[in-house]
Formats: C-alpha cells, sequence, structure tokens
C-alpha cells in the first residue's frame, strides 16, 4: 500500500518540506517534492520583533497546514532547547505551530535531530552536507534546488538542508516502533 507522506523539519526562517509516498510493504520511500517555506516579512517602517514573529508563525501555520492536509501520515523532526535567547524563541514559535496543527486535528510523528541523522547517514556527528549528500542520493528525482557554476550543476545547500532534514524525518519516522505498531491501522 502506498502512503502519502509529508516530512518537516521546522525553523523559523527556514521550514523544510519533503512530500512523496512510502510503499509500506518495502518501506521504499520515493521523494517528489522538496520545499521551503520561508515566511515573507514586513520591512521598511520600524516594525516590533513581536510583530514580525506573530506574522512568520502565521505564515508557518497556514502553509504547513496545506501540506499536512495532503498527507495521510506526517513525520516531524521536532525541534530541541538552544542556547540563546532568540534561538529559544524561534523554537517556541515552531513548537507552537506544530501545537497548533495538532489543535486542528493533524497528527504527527516526532523524531530528534539525533534519530533522523543516525536513521539515515548512521552517525549522530553527521553534518549538514552528509545529510544533504544522503538525501540527493537516495532522492534523487526530488527537485532539489540546484544552480549552475561555471559549467557545473550544484545543490543550494543553504535551502537543501531544511528540506534533506525533513526527508531524514520521514525516515527516521517511518522506523519508529509507534509507526511500525499503527501500520496496521493505516492499511484498513
Amino acid at each position: 500500500m502506498l502512503l502519502r507522506v509529508v516530512g518537516f523539519d521546522p525553523s523559523l526562517r527556514n521550514w523544510g518540506v519533503a512530500c512523496g509516498t512510502l510503499d509500506t510493504d518495502s518501506m521504499q520511500l520515493s521523494i517528489k517534492t522538496v520545499a521551503v517555506i520561508q515566511p515573507v516579512l514586513p520591512t521598511g517602517k520600524q516594525v516590533r520583533q513581536n510583530s514580525h514573529d506573530l506574522e512568520a508563525a502565521f505564515q508557518l501555520a497556514r502553509e504547513a497546514k496545506v501540506y499536512a492536509e495532503q498527507a495521510q501520515v506526517i513525520f516531524v523532526e521536532v525541534p530541541v532547547g538552544s542556547q540563546s535567547a532568540r534561538a529559544m524563541a524561534s523554537y517556541g514559535i515552531c513548537v507552537g505551530v506544530l501545537g497548533g496543527l495538532r489543535a486542528q486535528g493533524i497528527p504527527f510523528f516526532e523524531v530528534t535531530p539525533t534519530e533522523v541523522k543516525v536513521a539515515t547517514v548512521g552517525k549522530k556527528t553527521a553534518t549538514k552536507a552528509d545529510m544533504i549528500d544522503w538525501a540527493v542520493q537516495t532522492q534523487p528525482n526530488a527537485n532539489w534546488p540546484r544552480y549552475n557554476q561555471k559549467g557545473q550543476v550544484l545543490i543550494s545547500e543553504a535551502k537543501a538542508e531544511h528540506m534533506a532534514d525533513a526527508v531524514a524525518a520521514i525516515v527516521a519516522g517511518s522506523k519508529l516502533h509507534l509507526f511500525q505498531q499503527s501500520l496496521p491501522l493505516l492499511k484498513a
């Protein structure tokens, strides 16, 4: 059975998204679409930071919901705390957006950044470049952001890192015991 799956890598400025199908018999993942949700914030006049944050949260929630509604199963690399006040604000907004999705009846499976790295690259110290290389190699048919440089086609790492983590969230989530237990229900 093919399940429509979505993976999220939440971030305040670059929310990674991966959409595709998961064959529940072979556990083969096929990603067709990768994207990054980037809130567009007002510029010019002085705008308070909390107004920027509120607008970013609104745009993230609206776009994430559109992707989520297309899926039968969603996997999310839930962010962990951070060391600076600004990064902690970003963390809080992302967790709030995820809570808002759940409040709207959109369930998802949670994975940690460590689970994502170990399930894909095989080491918890995997770098961003490791994650991108893994994702592009395992999902070559996805619409990875590319650019030409001196006649060579390269992957845009700035955007691809979030997309790669979204793909990896699906892979890590599909290995969760809780997901494996729910497969008979999803197939029914």
